[in-house]
Parts: C-alpha cells; structure tokens; sequence
C-alpha cells in the first residue's frame, strides 16, 4: 500500500505548499496531489487559491522524489487538448512522475463568476468520458483524429510525449455508480473516491460490475481513498471530525465516519488492512479539515509508525 497527502491549495502561499511538500518528500511520503479550484466554495467567494497546474509544475521541479498530481482537475475548465499538453510537460519536468488525475467538475460557483459553461451532470459526464479518448490519442499517437460530441482532433501532433509510457496514470475520481464508475471501468488506470473501507467495497463492486460489462479485467485499476487523518483516544473528537467532513461535503454521517480515518494507532492499523481487504492500492490524507500544523504532527506519526506495516 501507498500513501499520499492530498494538498487543499485554498488558503495556502507558495512558500507554504513549498516547504509543506519538501517536508513530505524528506519524511517518507509516496504521493502528493493538489486540488483544483479557483475560488472558495462559499457565498462570498474570498480567500486566495493557488492555481492548480503551474503550482504543480514548480513543484515537480523542486520535490524529485515522490509522484505528484491532480485530486481531480476539472474537466470543464481546460480543453483536453490543451490539458494534454500540460500534463506531458509536467511528466517531463518531473522525470515521469506524474499521476494525472481528473473528474467532470462540481463547483458551480466557480463556473458561474468565470462564465464557464456548467451544463447538466449528464453533459459534463459525457465531457468527460470524450476528454479521456482525447487526452489519451494525443499522449500515445503521432497523429490524433476525434469527432466527438464536445470536442474534435484532426489530424493533431502532441510533441514531446510525456516520459512515462503508454502514457502518465490516469486516475478518475468519483463515486456516481451508474455513469461515473462506468467512465472508470472504460478509461481509468486509477480510480479515487472519498471513504473508507465501507464506501470502498460497496462502490468497488459497481465499479467491476461495469468493468465486466466492458470486457476489462478490474485488477487492472488501482483504487486509492481519500481519507481524514486524527489519531486520538477520544470518540468525542472523531464524532467532531465526522461532523466537520458532513458539513463541509454535504455527505451523510455514515459516510463522514467511515471517512475518518481516525483512532488509535491500533484502530487505524485496523482500519487500513480493512480498506486492503476491499482492494485500496493508496490512501490520501487530504489536508482541508483540520489545522495544518495539527494535522502534521499526526502524519508525521503516521507515515513514520503506522504507514511502515503496510509497505
């Protein structure tokens, strides 16, 4: 098993991201990922938020170690093409380290103060399942052809290619059972979804129903979660922790809980060889719900005495 920290970039400063990931490659940490958004998800719309790609294209020069990427782009704020072509330059930049990670976008505030087109769920799940087909013809062919619905390649070059071949992981992040899981089953190398052992053996099983449909063998996708870190003897402030995950994703409380990855060290030891059983390849730590320097002493603890029985 692997693990990363999934990296909020609002309310942060590049120095900050910077040494918070220098800190992570120098402790042991196998994966960081930054998030992508322009702007809070609050009525006011206030608070700095660092732009995705070219905060991750400065780190991939400067943390050479770990893999780095996207929990999740958004698809409907680049044309795939274009993000294509970021996404080989990050590879090189980062001597193929990358982990590419995308979903069709959720923030509505965001596309609304910016005027990006937000659709339906359904069309920008469509958006993306033909940004997949695209994204994938330019990192892998010399010359690209697509007529889609949304988006057309013709007669389209992509040079350099990225370093890492067939071409960087591509991880879809999600949970919808019906079309996103589906969209997983047919493109992902790597599906992300938030929850625990329970979400993730539940939506597993959608995930290789479709994967059957398809003709694809399931094994072939690595699963990772996204998952609270606190390690406490109190109920109380797991209780806390699932309340503020609730709130914050709008999620049910069974969900927020078992989206805790909290306890003892015994108890999330318990926890880890569960989310193994359900067939989680990697655990992110996301870095939204708790103070930034309380959360760093827990994972240095973690990555330092828990992390070491499952690699």
């Amino acid at each position: 098993m692997r693990f990363g920290v999934f990296t909020s970039l609002m309310g942060q400063t590049w120095p900050g991201v910077l040494e918070l990931w220098q800190h992570l490659e120098s402790t042991g940490w196998d994966t960081a990922c930054v998030s992508d958004h322009f702007m809070p998800n609050t009525r006011e719309r206030e608070g700095a938020v660092l732009e995705a790609w070219s905060t991750l294209s400065a780190l991939a020069a400067v943390v050479p170690r770990m893999r780095i990427g996207t929990i999740v782009l958004g698809n409907t704020y680049r044309h795939p093409s274009v993000v294509a072509k970021m996404a080989a330059q990050v590879d090189i930049i980062s001597g193929g380290r990358l982990l590419f990670g995308i979903g069709a976008a959720w923030q509505r505030n965001e596309h609304e103060a910016y005027g990006i087109p937000f659709d339906t769920m359904r069309e920008r799940l469509e958006r993306l399942d033909e940004a997949c087909t695209v994204i994938r013809l330019l990192w892998t062919e010399r010359r690209s052809n697509f007529n889609g619905r949304y988006y057309q390649l013709a007669d389209a070059p992509l040079d350099p290619k990225p370093v890492q071949k067939p071409h960087p992981e591509l991880m879809i992040g999600g949970g919808g059972e019906r079309v996103t899981l589906r969209i997983a089953a047919k493109h992902a190398d790597h599906w992300n979804v938030w929850g625990g052992p329970k979400v993730l053996a539940r939506k597993s099983a959608v995930l290789e129903e479709h994967c059957s449909k398809l003709g694809r063998d399931s094994k072939s996708i690595n699963r990772s979660v996204n998952m609270a870190l606190l390690i406490t003897n109190s109920k109380a402030d797991i209780d806390r922790l699932a309340e503020t995950i609730a709130a914050r994703m709008g999620s049910h409380a069974a969900d927020a809980r078992d989206t805790c990855l909290a306890g003892t060290p015994d108890q999330i030891r318990e926890q880890l060889r569960r989310l193994q059983s359900a067939g989680a390849t990697m655990v992110f730590v996301p870095t939204m719900f708790r103070p930034l320097d309380e959360l760093r002493r827990d994972m240095n603890r973690f990555i330092a005495e828990i992390a070491t029985d499952f690699r």
